[in-house]
């Protein structure tokens, strides 16, 4: 009877007791400076009340304790909420390294989710209890926001961006998936469920759905059917950048400068590649706007994370220090 009368959502991940715990003491520093403002409306308003037609008030001429006292502790206060507000956030913001890479595609009203093994659901989504889940998130048509009460994390899905959020597990069972950002007709329907899963009973359930190809084994498909591979080959012949070992590295552009290659200079690499050429190349790649959907995108740059360069091999674009 009481877990129907609860006023928010159960707490069910490694971050939620910490969102929770700056919530209560926000809360409850609103609802004392209220009571305390409203006691003081009623006092002053009894204790300095006119008890005569004739009666003039007399001015009070400064009370510099009082007026330092109604400032400091305000201010105090505020910057409790904000340190502690800002290592919440930046815990919530940064996946731990260990983070297992999860890809989620939103479209109008539904959630595509694949497993680091390729497995694929839609609306639902298995997920070991005690791993962190990294969450690497597109949209394929307008902005939606995943968001997992009981984890108490959110995060807005965009097009044409890639996006990241994360939780770890503590409490098997099945909770709530919402889109928190109003995405259409139908938005109220973009809803699901994810499943927290003892890790063996997780691995039984992956091994259940058959053999299925991971992100970038499915990458490395379509690196081939799209002919990228003809063009960004590994040897000196390339008349491409060379993408073994390029990820998360500076890279040399030809009009100045350098840029990191992560998923988002991928994504726009491939889409608009006359955006950012790299410095010794020509601007002779094609766009595949329009060509490719956003979960192909996701595979190939998964591909060409895992590429790696040979000993003693360098990286076409590398910035020397």
């Amino acid at each position: 009877m009481f877990r129907s009368l609860r006023i928010h959502p159960e707490a069910a991940s490694t971050i939620a007791g910490r969102v929770d715990a700056i919530y209560f003491f926000a809360l409850i520093v609103s609802v004392l400076a209220t009571i305390g403002i409203a006691a003081m409306v009623i006092y002053l308003t009894v204790r300095y009340r006119r008890r005569a037609a004739d009666e003039v008030g007399k001015p009070v001429h400064g009370a510099p304790l009082l007026e330092i006292a109604w400032s400091a502790i305000p201010f105090v206060v505020m910057l409790v909420c904000f340190g502690w507000g800002a290592k919440v956030f930046f815990a919530a913001s940064r996946p731990p390294e260990q983070a297992v890479e999860y890809f989620v595609v939103g479209k109008q009203w539904m959630w595509k989710f694949q497993h680091p093994d390729g497995k694929r659901e839609i609306n639902d989504l298995h997920v070991p209890l005690g791993v962190p889940i990294k969450f690497t998130m597109t949209s394929e048509d307008v902005i939606h926001s995943l968001f997992f009460p009981a984890f108490r994390v959110k995060s807005d899905v965009l097009p044409g961006r890639y996006t990241t959020v994360w939780f770890e597990a503590t409490k098997p069972g099945t909770y709530h998936i919402f889109c928190a950002e109003y995405c259409g007709a139908e938005h109220s329907k973009m809803i699901g469920r994810v499943i927290v899963m003892e890790p063996s009973d997780y691995q039984t359930w992956l091994a259940g759905g058959g053999a299925s190809q991971t992100a970038a084994a499915r990458g490395e498909e379509l690196f081939t059917a799209y002919a990228c591979i003809s063009c960004h080959r590994t040897d000196s012949r390339a008349r491409a950048p060379i993408l073994a070992g390029l990820f998360g590295k500076p890279v040399k552009l030809a009009q100045g400068g350098a840029v990191v290659a992560d998923e988002k200079y991928l994504r726009e690499s491939i889409l608009n590649p006359a955006a950012k050429v790299v410095a010794g190349y020509q601007p002779v790649m094609p766009t595949f706007q329009g060509q490719m959907g956003e979960e192909d995108l996701l595979q190939i740059i998964a591909y060409i994370k895992t590429l790696k360069p040979a000993a003693g091999g360098t990286t076409t674009g590398d910035v020397k220090p």
